[in-house]
């Protein structure tokens, strides 16, 4: 993010010329009494890369228009000393031949140059490099060479722009997590965590303009953001899933995770980042899209705004693991945690009004969803299925209702005919028609609908309560 602001901010708005990577020539050289001397220069072949050895490097730079002093910047995973027109303008940290004589510098320095060094035309630039200390290698290693006015320009807004993105998702991921402690809401608890890992990427991201941190951080720097955004997305898909179909929350993670972590082996971090996070994004657009065919309750918001998403990163590439990840992640979870809040009020008062009417009426359960109130004789109810805050009623002629509460609450409210047979399970026994094995696997077959799975650690709790009736006899 950090350094496509920078040259961005510097080629439009500042007098500045861009060294490319072809602009060098790679030389032998070494050290002279006031200057390095240097022989056998060829053209550099591809990326700057002071990967694992010592680099000498000359180009030749003319000065920019302007009055304003100038530097030459060295952006990179790199330590580098530097001469212009034959004079020492400094050194960050100390390149070497070795990983014992090199001495690891900042990511990015600058070398002050003074105005009675340049010279009408050409002036050349020689650098040496190294780069012993990474801990990875790095398909561009350096990232830019320039020069530019001195000092750098101001990182205000954009820094603004990444604290206040940070700082809603914190406060979202407290507000979920307060939730989550009164609620112990399976989707509360994940949101907390998704705005947690957003917002720490947000804080890492502007690590760079804040401390001119040694070059070998950058890489550790590296990592953690792919490494956050890996679990932003798993994480996000993990939501969708339990959010719109719970009943496949199992597979469908395990596919976020593998298909997630296959990233790694694209090239460039960048490119390994933005591919992660659209993974997570369209595997949560294809759950979203189901849950919208079903017509459950906030899939088409959902859906519109992951699809607004891809298509600005699609449309803006550059800005999607930076500005556009943040801001996104932070409208949408803020977005959530208002719904969450309303919605949980709501929910307490429909949850006052149903406990009153099964009190008079016990056989029945009040089932109540986005289209209203319906009072459900029990004996129509086979099995009870879902997570979280949702759950699908299957009845005998066929129907199926989603009921808005928790598959933990109602298997305390449900007579003892109901019994929990899988975490996302509740059977009705007067409903069962057998028990079978499907190799390793238990099910439940019922009087209508597809069969029941059973979790091993449920199994012998099941065949007790469907023994009970012939042991009464």
């Amino acid at each position: 993010m950090w350094r496509i602001l920078l040259i961005a901010i510097l080629w439009t708005a500042f007098p500045t010329t861009l060294l490319a990577q072809d602009a060098w020539e790679a030389c032998r050289g070494e050290a002279g009494a006031a200057a390095p001397v240097l022989h056998d220069c060829r053209p550099v072949e591809g990326a700057v890369d002071p990967q694992g050895k010592a680099l000498w490097l000359r180009a030749a730079v003319r000065r920019p228009d302007g009055d304003a002093p100038l530097a030459f910047y060295v952006v990179g995973v790199a330590s580098s000393e530097v001469w212009f027109n034959g004079r020492r303008l400094g050194a960050n940290g100390r390149p070497g031949g070795s990983p014992a004589e090199e001495k690891p510098g900042r990511y990015e320095a600058a070398f002050p140059i003074a105005e009675t060094l340049w010279r009408p035309g050409d002036n050349q630039v020689v650098v040496r490099m190294s780069s012993f200390h990474a801990p990875m290698r790095l398909d561009m290693p350096v990232a830019g060479l320039v020069v530019a006015p001195y000092p750098w320009p101001s990182r205000s807004t954009p820094l603004a722009v990444a604290f206040l993105a940070a700082g809603a998702l914190f406060a979202a991921a407290f507000g979920f997590g307060v939730i989550h402690g009164l609620r112990r809401s399976g989707s509360s608890l994940i949101l907390a965590i998704l705005a947690g890992v957003a917002g720490l990427q947000a804080a890492l991201e502007s690590l760079r303009a804040l401390v001119a941190y040694p070059y070998p951080i950058h890489g550790w720097r590296l990592i953690g953001i792919w490494s956050l955004t890996t679990i932003f997305a798993v994480l996000l898909v993990a939501w969708t899933v339990s959010r719109f179909r719970p009943q496949s929350r199992g597979p469908v993670v395990a596919l976020a995770v593998v298909a997630v972590l296959a990233t790694w082996a694209a090239p460039g971090f960048d490119l390994k980042t933005a591919t992660a996070l659209l993974v997570g994004l369209a595997i949560s657009v294809a759950v979203a899209a189901d849950g919208a065919r079903r017509r459950l309750p906030g899939a088409r918001p959902v859906l519109a705004y992951l699809i607004l998403f891809i298509g600005v990163g699609l449309v803006f590439p550059a800005w999607l693991v930076d500005l556009s990840y943040f801001l996104f992640a932070a409208c949408f979870l803020l977005l959530l945690l208002m719904t969450e809040v309303v919605r949980l009020g709501r929910e307490d008062q429909k949850r006052e009004v149903a406990l009153t009417q099964a009190a008079a009426r016990p056989n029945r359960l009040t089932v109540a969803s986005a289209r209203g109130v319906e009072r459900v004789p029990l004996a129509e109810i086979v099995a009870v299925t879902g997570a979280d805050d949702y759950v699908e009623l299957r009845l005998a002629d066929g129907r199926r209702l989603l009921h808005s509460a928790r598959l933990d609450r109602l298997e305390t409210e449900l007579p003892a005919a109901f019994l929990r047979v899988h975490r996302s399970a509740i059977a009705n026994l007067e409903q069962v028609r057998g028990l079978e094995r499907d190799g390793g696997r238990s099910r439940l077959l019922m009087r209508e609908g597809p069969p029941l799975p059973i979790s091993r650690n449920r199994l012998p709790r099941v065949r007790d309560a469907l023994e009970a009736p012939a042991a009464g006899a």
